[in-house]
């Protein structure tokens, strides 16, 4: 047992390290994978065709409708010209020197209307990187900008976001997009407002110190074209400002309409058919809506740029391209830790976690914020640790009377937090993006990124301990 209990904790610093190499995901899962089974003397033949593909399979068939709509939407609105000039919209009505508070609400703008999170980062780094310009800002403090606008609190904190990161909970839960408001509004405020203070703060230290901004840009030049080869070109012109916003509004709009008035009125009762599988309603609910609010996007998209077709099938082509790699690069993920949670070594972890004396609440959180730790992925970690305790973590919630929004909530922002640690894809891609390096910029990431949305989670979880909830 301590041998196969040393063999997980091996395969976890291998996948890091491999991640943290630039070694592809969909690779260095099935590897580590392998590493626990030799440890634990598990078979490996029939553990990676009977539980990991089993669990990499299951996690594609749940998830990738919205990876696949949320890719193309917004590579529609990159090739519309949406995308830039809700950018250059945002900048104008905000200043360019207010060149990090415009850059941080214009990809959380973009982020919470339901565009990719690797999208956005592609579309605001030129962007970005031209206001630094204008307001001499130095280069470096771009990433950590744009990471505070998509990877904090509009993909975890604030109710009602399309992301995915906000929707897995609600499988285990029986939530919905928009649980625990009050708690998701306080902590995105938090986060964003100490987010903002630790950028301006570092502005001013760099600037006092003699730096400006030099842009030695990096040869990969991005917006032409992506990793997978698709490319992403901005061909058409919108006719006026206000066009690009209504897309993201109309997300926000019949996400909201579909979670709070118009699938509550439906009847669901044949979901209990054996066709269906025995599902409930409120353990869809929350995938439904975003799915259904982003194809309407995409047609309201589709239909005021219909005369221009030609540009609007590449973009749906590229699209669909890009959904490939992040569907399987995190289902790859869920597939090694179904190895893990399958060996026999992991019923002692799993009953030390429980036997740790917290309630379900900071269990839970715990639980999922190490696992997206360790495996460098918000959605693969949160996923990997809802599918081994999930069941186990929504009874201890109901015999303790703890809210399962407030389990929901507070679960989505712990992942949100040890996910972007040096070895993080994310934060590899974004760096790559904006052509710096770790030790150029990756203090102001993990300052936005990790270490204040884990203070707030904190804070949180104490308020709630507290007052008893929002």
């Amino acid at each position: 047992m301590i041998l196969g209990i040393i063999g997980i904790i091996v395969s976890l610093l291998l996948l890091i390290t491999l991640a943290y190499r630039g070694v592809p995901v969909i690779l260095a899962a099935p590897i580590s994978a392998v590493v626990c089974l030799v440890f634990s003397g598990a078979p490996i033949l029939a553990s990676y065709t009977e539980v990991f593909m089993p669990a990499m399979a299951g996690f594609v068939g749940s998830w990738f409708p919205i990876f696949l709509v949320g890719a193309i939407f917004g590579i529609l609105m990159t090739v519309t010209g949406y995308a830039e000039s809700i950018a250059r919209s945002v900048t104008g009505w905000i200043g360019s020197r207010s060149a990090i508070a415009a850059t941080v609400i214009t990809s959380a703008l973009m982020t919470y209307g339901g565009i990719s999170l690797f999208v956005v980062a592609f579309v605001m780094y030129p962007l970005a990187r031209e206001l630094f310009r204008v307001a001499d800002i130095p280069r470096r403090l771009i990433p950590g900008t744009i990471a505070l606008g998509i990877f904090t609190f509009t993909m975890t904190a604030l109710p009602g976001s399309p992301q995915v990161q906000n929707i897995i909970p609600g499988q285990f839960f029986d939530t919905g997009a928009y649980a625990g408001p009050g708690v998701g509004i306080l902590g995105g405020t938090l986060i964003f407002g100490l987010g903002l203070l630790w950028l301006e703060h570092r502005r001013r230290s760099l600037i006092t110190k003699g730096e400006h901004f030099e842009s030695p840009e990096s040869k990969k030049v991005i917006g032409g074209s992506a990793d997978d080869g698709s490319s992403v070109t901005t061909a058409l012109s919108p006719p006026n400002r206000l066009v690009p916003f209504l897309p993201l509004l109309t997300v926000f709009v019949v996400n909201f309409a579909c979670t709070l008035v118009i699938f509550p009125a439906l009847d669901w009762s044949y979901l209990q058919e054996d066709t269906f599988g025995g599902i409930t309603y409120d353990s869809r609910a929350g995938l439904w809506a975003v799915m259904v609010a982003i194809l309407v996007a995409i047609a309201l998209i589709v239909a005021m740029n219909f005369g221009q077709w030609s540009t609007l099938k590449v973009g749906f082509s590229d699209g669909v391209k890009r959904s490939m790699l992040p569907i399987f690069s995190t289902a790859s993920e869920v597939g090694y830790g179904a190895v893990v949670a399958s060996v026999a070594a992991f019923a002692v972890v799993r009953d030390s976690v429980f036997g740790m004396g917290a309630n379900a609440l900071v269990t839970s959180v715990v639980t999922t914020s190490i696992t997206a730790g360790l495996t460098g992925s918000s959605s693969g970690g949160m996923t990997i640790a809802l599918n081994a305790l999930g069941g186990d973590l929504r009874a201890m919630a109901e015999a303790e009377g703890m809210s399962l929004e407030m389990m929901h909530r507070l679960t989505a922002m712990a992942a949100g937090g040890l996910d972007t640690l040096p070895h993080s894809g994310a934060v590899v891609t974004l760096l790559i993006v904006c052509g710096l390096t770790h030790r150029q910029s990756y203090k102001d990431i993990g300052m936005v990124t990790l270490v204040i949305p884990v203070l707030v989670v904190a804070a949180l979880i104490a308020l709630v301990s507290a007052v008893g909830g929002f």
